[in-house]
Protein backbone atom coordinates (compact mmCIF):
# COMPACT_ATOMS: atom_id res chain seq x y z
CA UNK A 1 0.00 0.00 0.00
CA UNK A 2 1.43 3.38 -0.98
CA UNK A 3 1.84 6.08 1.65
CA UNK A 4 -0.17 9.28 1.57
CA UNK A 5 2.10 12.20 0.54
CA UNK A 6 3.17 14.52 3.35
CA UNK A 7 1.87 18.05 2.81
CA UNK A 8 2.43 21.29 4.71
CA UNK A 9 -0.40 23.16 6.39
CA UNK A 10 -1.64 26.04 4.29
CA UNK A 11 -0.54 29.53 5.29
CA UNK A 12 -3.66 31.64 5.94
CA UNK A 13 -4.30 34.88 4.09
CA UNK A 14 -3.54 38.20 5.74
CA UNK A 15 -6.27 39.50 8.05
CA UNK A 16 -8.81 42.04 6.79
CA UNK A 17 -7.87 41.52 3.13
CA UNK A 18 -11.03 41.52 0.98
CA UNK A 19 -11.98 38.86 -1.53
CA UNK A 20 -13.16 39.71 -5.03
CA UNK A 21 -16.69 38.37 -4.57
CA UNK A 22 -17.48 39.36 -0.98
CA UNK A 23 -21.25 39.52 -0.43
CA UNK A 24 -22.20 37.50 -3.52
CA UNK A 25 -24.76 34.77 -2.76
CA UNK A 26 -24.71 31.77 -5.11
CA UNK A 27 -27.25 28.95 -4.97
CA UNK A 28 -25.59 25.88 -6.45
CA UNK A 29 -27.78 23.13 -7.92
CA UNK A 30 -24.89 21.49 -9.76
CA UNK A 31 -23.27 18.09 -9.51
CA UNK A 32 -20.55 15.96 -11.09
CA UNK A 33 -17.79 18.11 -12.70
CA UNK A 34 -18.53 21.13 -14.92
CA UNK A 35 -21.01 22.86 -12.61
CA UNK A 36 -19.13 22.26 -9.35
CA UNK A 37 -15.88 23.43 -10.99
CA UNK A 38 -17.64 26.69 -11.88
CA UNK A 39 -19.13 27.32 -8.46
CA UNK A 40 -15.92 26.34 -6.67
CA UNK A 41 -14.08 29.15 -8.45
CA UNK A 42 -16.76 31.61 -7.32
CA UNK A 43 -16.44 30.26 -3.77
CA UNK A 44 -12.65 30.44 -3.82
CA UNK A 45 -12.87 34.16 -4.47
CA UNK A 46 -15.25 34.84 -1.62
CA UNK A 47 -18.77 34.18 -2.86
CA UNK A 48 -21.08 32.48 -0.40
CA UNK A 49 -21.97 29.29 -2.25
CA UNK A 50 -24.77 27.11 -0.91
CA UNK A 51 -24.65 23.69 -2.53
CA UNK A 52 -27.99 21.88 -2.60
CA UNK A 53 -27.88 18.09 -2.84
CA UNK A 54 -30.32 15.22 -2.95
CA UNK A 55 -30.37 13.65 0.53
CA UNK A 56 -30.26 10.20 -1.07
CA UNK A 57 -26.51 10.03 -1.70
CA UNK A 58 -25.95 13.60 -2.85
CA UNK A 59 -23.63 14.57 -5.70
CA UNK A 60 -22.65 11.56 -7.84
CA UNK A 61 -18.96 12.35 -7.32
CA UNK A 62 -19.27 11.50 -3.61
CA UNK A 63 -19.14 7.84 -4.64
CA UNK A 64 -16.44 8.10 -7.33
CA UNK A 65 -13.77 5.45 -7.04
CA UNK A 66 -10.46 7.31 -7.37
CA UNK A 67 -9.73 7.57 -3.63
CA UNK A 68 -11.39 8.58 -0.41
CA UNK A 69 -10.62 9.87 3.07
CA UNK A 70 -13.17 9.12 5.80
CA UNK A 71 -15.64 8.23 3.06
CA UNK A 72 -15.19 11.49 1.17
CA UNK A 73 -14.05 10.95 -2.43
CA UNK A 74 -11.14 12.68 -4.14
CA UNK A 75 -13.50 13.88 -6.89
CA UNK A 76 -15.94 15.52 -4.49
CA UNK A 77 -13.20 17.02 -2.30
CA UNK A 78 -11.45 18.48 -5.37
CA UNK A 79 -14.54 20.22 -6.75
CA UNK A 80 -16.52 21.49 -3.76
CA UNK A 81 -14.30 23.38 -1.33
CA UNK A 82 -15.46 26.65 0.24
CA UNK A 83 -19.14 25.71 -0.13
CA UNK A 84 -21.82 25.18 2.48
CA UNK A 85 -23.83 22.05 1.84
CA UNK A 86 -27.51 21.44 2.46
CA UNK A 87 -29.96 18.69 1.47
CA UNK A 88 -33.40 19.17 -0.04
CA UNK A 89 -35.70 16.55 -1.55
CA UNK A 90 -37.29 18.31 -4.52
CA UNK A 91 -40.02 15.71 -4.78
CA UNK A 92 -41.35 17.33 -1.60
CA UNK A 93 -43.20 20.65 -2.11
CA UNK A 94 -41.87 22.01 1.18
CA UNK A 95 -38.30 21.52 -0.05
CA UNK A 96 -39.04 23.33 -3.32
CA UNK A 97 -40.41 26.26 -1.33
CA UNK A 98 -37.15 26.46 0.63
CA UNK A 99 -35.24 26.44 -2.67
CA UNK A 100 -37.38 29.27 -4.04
CA UNK A 101 -36.76 31.34 -0.91
CA UNK A 102 -33.02 30.86 -1.30
CA UNK A 103 -33.17 31.83 -4.98
CA UNK A 104 -35.17 34.97 -4.12
CA UNK A 105 -32.22 36.16 -2.03
CA UNK A 106 -29.50 35.05 -4.46
CA UNK A 107 -27.29 36.95 -6.86
CA UNK A 108 -26.49 33.83 -8.89
CA UNK A 109 -28.05 30.42 -9.53
CA UNK A 110 -26.10 27.70 -11.28
CA UNK A 111 -27.72 24.45 -12.42
CA UNK A 112 -26.72 21.55 -14.66
CA UNK A 113 -29.72 19.25 -14.51
CA UNK A 114 -31.17 17.56 -17.55
CA UNK A 115 -33.60 19.62 -19.60
CA UNK A 116 -36.94 20.43 -17.92
CA UNK A 117 -35.93 19.27 -14.42
CA UNK A 118 -35.79 22.77 -12.94
CA UNK A 119 -39.03 23.70 -14.71
CA UNK A 120 -40.71 20.61 -13.29
CA UNK A 121 -40.10 21.92 -9.78
CA UNK A 122 -40.82 25.57 -10.55
CA UNK A 123 -37.15 26.51 -10.21
CA UNK A 124 -36.36 27.47 -13.82
CA UNK A 125 -35.41 31.01 -14.80
CA UNK A 126 -38.84 31.98 -16.10
CA UNK A 127 -40.43 30.88 -12.82
CA UNK A 128 -38.01 32.58 -10.41
CA UNK A 129 -36.87 35.72 -12.26
CA UNK A 130 -40.03 37.79 -11.61
CA UNK A 131 -39.36 37.65 -7.85
CA UNK A 132 -35.66 38.45 -8.35
CA UNK A 133 -35.06 40.45 -11.55
CA UNK A 134 -31.37 41.01 -10.67
CA UNK A 135 -30.70 37.28 -10.66
CA UNK A 136 -27.99 35.84 -12.90
CA UNK A 137 -29.13 32.32 -13.75
CA UNK A 138 -26.55 30.01 -15.37
CA UNK A 139 -27.57 26.76 -17.05
CA UNK A 140 -24.90 24.23 -17.99
CA UNK A 141 -25.89 21.39 -20.29
CA UNK A 142 -24.56 19.05 -22.96
CA UNK A 143 -26.24 20.58 -26.04
CA UNK A 144 -27.92 23.77 -24.80
CA UNK A 145 -31.37 24.44 -23.39
CA UNK A 146 -33.00 25.26 -26.74
CA UNK A 147 -33.31 23.42 -30.04
CA UNK A 148 -33.74 19.80 -31.14
CA UNK A 149 -30.91 18.41 -28.97
CA UNK A 150 -31.83 20.09 -25.69
CA UNK A 151 -33.20 16.89 -24.15
CA UNK A 152 -30.17 14.75 -25.07
CA UNK A 153 -28.05 13.70 -22.10
CA UNK A 154 -24.34 14.07 -22.62
CA UNK A 155 -21.08 13.77 -20.79
CA UNK A 156 -17.53 14.96 -21.33
CA UNK A 157 -16.27 11.96 -23.39
CA UNK A 158 -19.39 11.96 -25.57
CA UNK A 159 -18.89 15.60 -26.52
CA UNK A 160 -15.16 14.96 -27.03
CA UNK A 161 -16.14 12.26 -29.51
CA UNK A 162 -18.93 14.11 -31.32
CA UNK A 163 -17.23 17.49 -31.65
CA UNK A 164 -14.14 16.24 -33.49
CA UNK A 165 -11.96 17.09 -30.50
CA UNK A 166 -11.19 13.43 -29.77
CA UNK A 167 -10.18 12.79 -33.38
CA UNK A 168 -7.22 15.13 -32.86
CA UNK A 169 -5.86 13.25 -29.81
CA UNK A 170 -3.64 10.19 -30.04
CA UNK A 171 -1.15 8.86 -32.57
CA UNK A 172 -1.65 8.54 -36.35
CA UNK A 173 -1.50 4.74 -36.24
CA UNK A 174 -3.90 4.43 -33.30
CA UNK A 175 -7.52 5.22 -32.43
CA UNK A 176 -8.74 8.61 -31.20
CA UNK A 177 -8.11 9.07 -27.48
CA UNK A 178 -10.09 11.04 -24.90
CA UNK A 179 -8.11 13.23 -22.54
CA UNK A 180 -7.31 11.59 -19.21
CA UNK A 181 -8.74 14.33 -16.99
CA UNK A 182 -12.20 15.56 -18.11
CA UNK A 183 -10.89 18.52 -20.10
CA UNK A 184 -14.24 19.55 -21.64
CA UNK A 185 -15.96 19.49 -18.26
CA UNK A 186 -13.25 21.62 -16.68
CA UNK A 187 -13.14 24.17 -19.50
CA UNK A 188 -16.94 24.30 -19.52
CA UNK A 189 -16.79 25.12 -15.82
CA UNK A 190 -14.33 27.93 -16.53
CA UNK A 191 -16.52 29.21 -19.36
CA UNK A 192 -19.60 29.17 -17.13
CA UNK A 193 -17.72 31.14 -14.48
CA UNK A 194 -16.72 33.70 -17.11
CA UNK A 195 -20.33 33.91 -18.33
CA UNK A 196 -21.56 34.59 -14.80
CA UNK A 197 -18.98 37.30 -14.17
CA UNK A 198 -19.82 38.93 -17.51
CA UNK A 199 -23.52 38.93 -16.59
CA UNK A 200 -22.74 40.42 -13.17
CA UNK A 201 -20.80 43.24 -14.87
CA UNK A 202 -23.73 43.80 -17.23
CA UNK A 203 -26.10 43.84 -14.23
CA UNK A 204 -24.14 46.71 -12.69
CA UNK A 205 -24.62 48.67 -15.91
CA UNK A 206 -28.16 47.62 -16.89
CA UNK A 207 -29.71 47.09 -13.47
CA UNK A 208 -31.04 43.62 -14.16
CA UNK A 209 -29.82 40.05 -14.34
CA UNK A 210 -30.20 37.53 -17.14
CA UNK A 211 -30.02 33.87 -18.01
CA UNK A 212 -26.74 32.58 -19.41
CA UNK A 213 -26.01 29.17 -20.94
CA UNK A 214 -22.91 27.12 -21.55
CA UNK A 215 -22.94 23.77 -23.39
CA UNK A 216 -20.27 21.08 -23.28
CA UNK A 217 -20.59 20.38 -27.01
CA UNK A 218 -20.08 24.04 -27.90
CA UNK A 219 -16.99 24.22 -25.70
CA UNK A 220 -15.57 21.02 -27.21
CA UNK A 221 -16.18 22.34 -30.73
CA UNK A 222 -14.39 25.57 -29.85
CA UNK A 223 -11.46 23.59 -28.48
CA UNK A 224 -10.72 22.15 -31.91
CA UNK A 225 -9.11 25.58 -32.23
CA UNK A 226 -7.04 26.36 -35.27
CA UNK A 227 -7.55 22.83 -36.61
CA UNK A 228 -11.27 23.52 -36.84
CA UNK A 229 -10.67 26.93 -38.35
CA UNK A 230 -8.18 25.56 -40.88
CA UNK A 231 -10.74 22.94 -41.97
CA UNK A 232 -13.36 25.65 -42.51
CA UNK A 233 -10.86 27.69 -44.51
CA UNK A 234 -9.51 24.90 -46.75
CA UNK A 235 -11.64 21.78 -46.30
CA UNK A 236 -8.57 19.85 -45.15
CA UNK A 237 -9.21 16.89 -42.86
CA UNK A 238 -6.95 16.93 -39.81
CA UNK A 239 -6.20 13.94 -37.65
CA UNK A 240 -3.90 12.77 -34.89
CA UNK A 241 -0.28 13.85 -34.68
CA UNK A 242 0.70 12.26 -31.37
CA UNK A 243 3.11 14.39 -29.38
CA UNK A 244 4.20 16.48 -32.37
CA UNK A 245 1.53 18.91 -33.57
CA UNK A 246 1.39 19.12 -37.36
CA UNK A 247 4.06 16.43 -37.44
CA UNK A 248 6.79 18.90 -36.48
CA UNK A 249 9.89 16.84 -35.59
CA UNK A 250 11.32 19.59 -33.37
CA UNK A 251 8.25 19.55 -31.12
CA UNK A 252 7.60 16.39 -29.19
CA UNK A 253 8.75 13.69 -26.83
CA UNK A 254 12.27 12.27 -27.04
CA UNK A 255 14.15 9.63 -25.06
CA UNK A 256 17.50 10.42 -23.49
CA UNK A 257 19.73 7.56 -22.39
CA UNK A 258 17.78 7.17 -19.15
CA UNK A 259 14.41 8.97 -19.36
CA UNK A 260 12.07 10.91 -21.67
CA UNK A 261 11.76 14.69 -22.03
CA UNK A 262 9.70 17.09 -24.16
CA UNK A 263 11.00 19.89 -26.38
CA UNK A 264 9.04 22.60 -28.17
CA UNK A 265 11.18 24.31 -30.79
CA UNK A 266 8.21 25.50 -32.80
CA UNK A 267 9.94 28.21 -34.85
CA UNK A 268 13.13 28.53 -36.88
CA UNK A 269 14.88 30.64 -34.26
CA UNK A 270 14.43 28.09 -31.46
CA UNK A 271 15.19 25.16 -33.73
CA UNK A 272 18.46 26.72 -34.88
CA UNK A 273 19.40 27.40 -31.26
CA UNK A 274 18.78 23.73 -30.48
CA UNK A 275 20.79 22.15 -33.30
CA UNK A 276 23.61 24.72 -33.44
CA UNK A 277 24.12 25.87 -29.83
CA UNK A 278 23.13 22.69 -27.95
CA UNK A 279 23.73 19.81 -30.37
CA UNK A 280 26.63 21.34 -32.30
CA UNK A 281 25.09 20.25 -35.62
CA UNK A 282 24.76 23.29 -37.91
CA UNK A 283 24.22 20.90 -40.81
CA UNK A 284 20.76 20.19 -39.38
CA UNK A 285 19.82 23.85 -39.92
CA UNK A 286 20.40 23.88 -43.68
CA UNK A 287 19.33 22.10 -46.85
CA UNK A 288 16.45 19.72 -46.31
CA UNK A 289 16.11 20.96 -42.70
CA UNK A 290 16.47 24.69 -43.33
CA UNK A 291 12.95 25.82 -42.42
CA UNK A 292 9.83 24.50 -40.71
CA UNK A 293 8.09 23.34 -43.88
CA UNK A 294 11.22 21.50 -45.03
CA UNK A 295 11.67 19.85 -41.67
CA UNK A 296 8.06 18.70 -41.64
CA UNK A 297 8.44 17.26 -45.13
CA UNK A 298 11.51 15.33 -43.94
CA UNK A 299 10.28 14.70 -40.40
CA UNK A 300 10.99 10.95 -40.25
CA UNK A 301 14.62 11.40 -41.25
CA UNK A 302 15.17 14.30 -38.86
CA UNK A 303 13.45 12.56 -35.96
CA UNK A 304 15.69 9.51 -36.43
CA UNK A 305 18.80 11.73 -36.32
CA UNK A 306 17.59 13.56 -33.21
CA UNK A 307 16.70 10.30 -31.46
CA UNK A 308 20.20 8.96 -32.05
CA UNK A 309 21.77 12.13 -30.67
CA UNK A 310 19.58 12.32 -27.57
CA UNK A 311 20.17 8.65 -26.74
CA UNK A 312 23.83 9.48 -26.18
CA UNK A 313 23.42 11.41 -22.93
CA UNK A 314 21.25 11.57 -19.81
CA UNK A 315 18.00 13.49 -19.58
CA UNK A 316 19.34 15.77 -16.86
CA UNK A 317 22.30 16.69 -19.04
CA UNK A 318 20.11 17.55 -22.05
CA UNK A 319 17.57 19.49 -19.97
CA UNK A 320 20.34 21.49 -18.29
CA UNK A 321 21.94 22.37 -21.64
CA UNK A 322 18.63 23.36 -23.19
CA UNK A 323 17.56 25.49 -20.25
CA UNK A 324 20.92 27.28 -20.41
CA UNK A 325 20.22 28.02 -24.09
CA UNK A 326 16.69 29.20 -23.21
CA UNK A 327 15.05 26.42 -25.19
CA UNK A 328 11.55 25.30 -24.10
CA UNK A 329 12.09 21.87 -22.53
CA UNK A 330 10.47 19.86 -19.76
CA UNK A 331 10.59 16.54 -17.97
CA UNK A 332 7.95 13.92 -18.71
CA UNK A 333 6.67 13.33 -15.17
CA UNK A 334 4.23 10.99 -13.53
CA UNK A 335 1.56 12.53 -11.28
CA UNK A 336 3.69 11.56 -8.27
CA UNK A 337 6.78 13.20 -9.74
CA UNK A 338 4.84 16.33 -10.68
CA UNK A 339 3.41 16.83 -7.19
CA UNK A 340 6.88 16.42 -5.68
CA UNK A 341 8.55 18.72 -8.20
CA UNK A 342 10.18 22.03 -7.26
CA UNK A 343 7.70 23.86 -9.49
CA UNK A 344 4.92 22.60 -7.21
CA UNK A 345 6.58 22.53 -3.79
CA UNK A 346 8.63 25.71 -3.99
CA UNK A 347 5.66 27.63 -5.42
CA UNK A 348 3.39 26.33 -2.62
CA UNK A 349 0.81 24.84 -4.96
CA UNK A 350 -0.25 22.03 -2.60
CA UNK A 351 -0.97 21.89 1.11
CA UNK A 352 -3.40 20.31 3.54
CA UNK A 353 -6.48 21.84 5.14
CA UNK A 354 -8.74 20.72 8.02
CA UNK A 355 -11.66 18.37 7.38
CA UNK A 356 -14.48 17.50 9.77
CA UNK A 357 -14.21 13.72 9.34
CA UNK A 358 -10.79 13.03 7.84
CA UNK A 359 -8.79 15.40 10.04
CA UNK A 360 -7.07 16.92 7.02
CA UNK A 361 -7.44 16.60 3.26
CA UNK A 362 -5.06 17.66 0.47
CA UNK A 363 -5.57 21.03 -1.14
CA UNK A 364 -4.51 22.11 -4.66
CA UNK A 365 -4.20 25.87 -4.94
CA UNK A 366 -6.39 27.95 -7.25
CA UNK A 367 -4.50 28.71 -10.51
CA UNK A 368 -5.86 32.29 -10.64
CA UNK A 369 -4.01 34.98 -8.69
CA UNK A 370 -5.35 38.46 -7.88
CA UNK A 371 -3.03 40.92 -6.19
CA UNK A 372 -5.62 43.03 -4.35
CA UNK A 373 -8.28 40.40 -3.62
CA UNK A 374 -6.65 36.98 -3.17
CA UNK A 375 -8.53 33.73 -2.76
CA UNK A 376 -10.40 32.99 0.44
CA UNK A 377 -8.83 30.66 2.97
CA UNK A 378 -9.93 27.24 1.73
CA UNK A 379 -12.54 25.26 3.62
CA UNK A 380 -12.88 21.58 2.74
CA UNK A 381 -15.88 20.31 0.77
CA UNK A 382 -18.95 19.78 2.99
CA UNK A 383 -20.22 16.48 4.33
CA UNK A 384 -23.65 15.61 2.90
CA UNK A 385 -26.13 18.04 4.43
CA UNK A 386 -23.52 19.43 6.84
CA UNK A 387 -24.77 23.02 6.81
CA UNK A 388 -28.51 22.54 6.33
CA UNK A 389 -29.60 23.94 9.70
CA UNK A 390 -26.98 26.71 9.61
CA UNK A 391 -28.09 27.92 6.16
CA UNK A 392 -31.78 27.83 7.02
CA UNK A 393 -31.15 29.79 10.21
CA UNK A 394 -28.66 32.36 8.95
CA UNK A 395 -29.71 32.83 5.34
CA UNK A 396 -33.48 32.40 5.60
CA UNK A 397 -34.03 33.22 9.28
CA UNK A 398 -35.84 29.96 10.10
CA UNK A 399 -36.17 29.03 13.77
CA UNK A 400 -35.71 25.54 15.18
CA UNK A 401 -39.44 24.85 15.15
CA UNK A 402 -39.74 25.58 11.44
CA UNK A 403 -36.69 23.48 10.63
CA UNK A 404 -38.13 20.62 12.68
CA UNK A 405 -41.42 20.94 10.84
CA UNK A 406 -39.65 20.75 7.48
CA UNK A 407 -37.85 17.62 8.66
CA UNK A 408 -41.17 16.07 9.67
CA UNK A 409 -42.61 16.87 6.23
CA UNK A 410 -39.67 15.09 4.55
CA UNK A 411 -38.05 18.16 2.99
CA UNK A 412 -34.66 16.70 3.83
CA UNK A 413 -35.57 13.17 2.76
CA UNK A 414 -34.82 10.49 5.32
CA UNK A 415 -32.14 12.69 6.91
CA UNK A 416 -33.96 13.87 10.03
CA UNK A 417 -30.73 14.81 11.83
CA UNK A 418 -29.25 17.14 9.24
CA UNK A 419 -26.25 19.29 10.04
Amino acid sequence: MTARPQLPDRTPRAKDVPTALDGLLVIDFTRVVAGPACTQTLADFGAEVIKIENPDGGDDTRSYEHADLAGESAAFISLNRNKRGIVLDFTNPAACEVARELIARADVVVENFSASVMKKYGLDYASVAPANPRLVYCSISAYGRQGPFASRPGFDPITQAESGFMSLNGFPDGPPVRTGPPAIDMVTGMSACNAILLALLARDRLGRGQQVEVALFDVALGMTGFYGMAHLMTGERFSRQGNSPNGSPSVGLYDAADAPFYIACANDRLYRRLVVDVLGRPDLASGEFADRRSRTANKDKLRTILNEIFAGDSRESWVTKMKSANIPVGYLRTVEEAFNSPEVRQRHRVSQIPHRAAGTVPHIEQPISLGLTPVADPVAAPMLGEHTREVLRKTLGYDDARIAALAEKGAFGAMRNVG
